[in-house]
């Protein structure tokens, strides 16, 4: 089963992130999907349990999504964790700055079903065998 934890504070992207994963072939049966609006309630989800994958809109209510990266990546529980960046600000800078950070992919807004979930897939394979080289 893949874990994912959703970051957006739009209700109607989440949803449609959410159906994205759950429909996906390569994901779907076996995707368990959590979801808030909040950088800081992430983090509180993120300590009561792990996930496989989290993706993270850069601009949320209350902390700049790309500081969450960088709360997460300093976090030796999360370090490894596949960390997905969605965003309608997709220059060329926040995309650096994402992947200095320690993003694993960045999918601009508006975005397809697919690209979501290739990215998500593709992410959570290379953290895993990452893991799997270093143990």
């Amino acid at each position: 089963m893949i874990r994912i934890l959703l970051i957006d504070d739009s209700a109607a992207m989440r949803a449609h992130m959410r159906a994205a994963l759950e429909r996906a072939p390569e994901l779907g049966q076996t995707a368990e999907v959590a979801e808030t609006a909040s950088g800081f309630e992430a983090l509180r989800l993120m300590h009561r349990g792990a996930y496989d994958a989290v993706i993270i809109d850069i601009n949320l209510p209350d902390i700049d999504g790309l500081e969450l990266i960088r709360f997460i990546r300093q976090s030796r529980h999360h370090r490894d964790v596949a960390l997905v960046v969605v965003s309608t600000l997709s220059s060329a800078r926040e995309r650096e700055r994402a992947f200095r950070l320690g993003a694993h992919a960045f999918v601009a807004k508006p975005f397809s079903p697919d690209t979501l979930a290739s990215a998500v897939r593709r992410c959570v394979a290379s953290s895993q065998l990452r893991l799997r080289v270093a143990t």
